[in-house]
């Protein structure tokens, strides 16, 4: 293990967010709301630990990162970044240290769990900080990381694959470098059309802004308690929808149909998927709650509409309190958070690529029983998938059970009940945020101890890192020197 080149990228890490921290001190002094001193310290802490880590490391640009230190930097990349960027909370005496080290985790991994209670107290500044920590998040520390960091060499591949979610990802251009810059660029643009739009629908620019990042990010972080209940306008919740829709696509397609043509949408078998399961999940909802809360039709099909995007891409912004729906319909949610959205997206979850391969294989497990003779292939795509990608998104499935299943344990050991711990584990594994009963539509994560939500800082960034990357870590062959990866 070269602990010489990891320190090395963190420390340029650090420094950028040092860089970075900027921003919201020129933002303080703007609004002058008594924040621009925090900020500044923050600012600085991450100047000397950058400066501290550059001084200890070594990069040869002639070294490339293997494996193993891609996966270690983009494990402790996340880590420092969750820890740096919680420093304005802990300054500003917002949040006790590991509640600030929580709400910086929930806001990069683009969770949206808070612990904070009162937004309304919490300087515009900081406010806008936890959305932008979700549009940091959202790209990827890593992937904004190779755009913009010129001496990372053919090794960079490593640290794509370790952040990019979901399976078989295959680049678009021929370099690393440059995929991350075009994806880079049209997260950027769906910032910017987001954030026009809402405006137009009557947001303040701030909020706009704020929302904007927060959507596309497929965050839901708000700037206000009761979230976009507190807009109540169907403009905004169509745009808001909307934005979260294309957060919750695979940024790798939207590139390929602005080369190739709006056809490849139709022909990926994910997006149809993913588009198919909220246009039907929306009917059953809306019709739940026309027979069984008696909400008119139309009310019914607005809230339906927004919520099931919103837990579809593991948002988790709410417009309706939906803790009084039907059993029925929270169960619903309760399992689009967990399939989640596309790989390749900003979005949480399963991925629903991997769920489509998985009916596959079922069906084609349940026809073998029939016809033991016959050879059968799992389709994705129009191609044959390989024996060994099936294999390996069967572990993936039994390893997300088990970490909600471990997980959930450690959390009821806080006293929480055994139902909210379950719940809470899921929606932090999944990067949606709200749960249901304390910790839902209208509750926050304030109330859990230091212990759970270190444990659900954990969980979160099990979930952001696709569960593998972080728990390569403890096996001890990859701290073995004797091991060629």
């Amino acid at each position: 293990m070269n602990f010489s080149l990891i320190a090395f990228l963190l420390g340029r890490l650090s420094l950028a967010l040092s860089a970075i921290l900027l921003l919201p001190i020129g933002l303080a002094l703007f609004y002058n709301d008594g924040s621009a001193v925090e900020f500044a310290i923050a600012s600085f802490t991450a100047l000397f630990v950058g400066l501290g880590f550059v001084q200890y490391g070594r990069f040869d640009e002639k070294e490339d990162i293997s494996l193993r230190e891609g996966f270690a930097t983009v494990v402790f990349s996340w880590i420092l970044t969750g820890v740096i960027c919680a420093l304005p909370y802990a300054f500003l005496q917002i949040l006790d240290p590991m509640s600030a080290v929580f709400e910086s985790v929930s806001g990069l991994t683009t969770t949206g769990a808070t612990a904070i209670t009162n937004l309304a107290v919490v300087p515009k500044t900081v406010l806008f900080w936890r959305s932008f920590t979700h549009w940091l998040g959202g790209i990827g520390i890593i992937v904004l990381f190779i755009a913009l960091l010129p001496q990372v060499a053919g090794g960079a591949v490593h640290l794509f694959n370790a952040e990019v979610s979901g399976f078989g990802q295959e680049r678009l251009l021929p370099r690393i470098r440059t995929t991350a810059g075009a994806l880079f660029f049209i997260y950027c643009l769906f910032t910017v059309i987001g954030t026009g739009f809402l405006v137009i629908c009557g947001m303040s620019r701030f909020d706009a802004v704020t929302h904007s990042m927060s959507a596309i990010a497929t965050g839901g972080f708000s700037t206000y308690d009761n979230s976009v209940m507190h807009f109540d306008s169907i403009s905004i919740e169509v745009v808001l929808a909307l934005i979260m829709f294309l957060g919750g696509g695979n940024f790798a397609l939207y590139y390929a149909v602005t080369q190739r043509g709006i056809k490849n949408l139709w022909r990926d078998s994910e997006f149809k998927s993913y588009m198919m399961i909220i246009g039907v999940l929306t009917g059953l909802i809306t019709l739940n709650l026309f027979f069984s809360s008696n909400l008119p039709f139309f009310e019914g099909l607005r809230c339906a509409f927004f919520q099931v995007i919103s837990f579809a891409t593991t948002t988790g912004f709410v417009s309706y309190d939906y803790d009084t729906w039907p059993t029925f319909s929270k169960l619903l949610l309760c399992l689009l958070y967990l399939v989640g959205a596309c790989a390749g997206s900003t979005a949480g979850g399963i991925k629903v690529g991997r769920f489509v391969v998985m009916t596959r294989a079922i069906a084609a497990e349940l026809r073998r029983a029939i016809h033991p003779q016959m050879l059968l292939t799992v389709n994705f795509n129009g191609r044959v998938m390989p024996i060994a990608v099936v294999a390996a998104i069967s572990r993936f499935f039994f390893v997300y059970i088990m970490t909600i299943a471990v997980m959930a344990l450690l959390l009821v050991s806080t006293g929480l009940g055994i139902e909210e711990s379950i719940f809470a584990v899921a929606s932090c594994l999944s990067s949606v945020g709200p749960a249901f009963g304390s910790v839902g539509a209208t509750g926050n994560y304030a109330d859990i101890n230091s212990f759970g939500k270190l444990v659900l800082c954990l969980t979160m960034l099990l979930g952001r890192l696709e569960l593998f990357t972080m728990l390569a870590l403890l096996r001890s062959e990859f701290w073995s020197n004797n091991r060629n990866w």
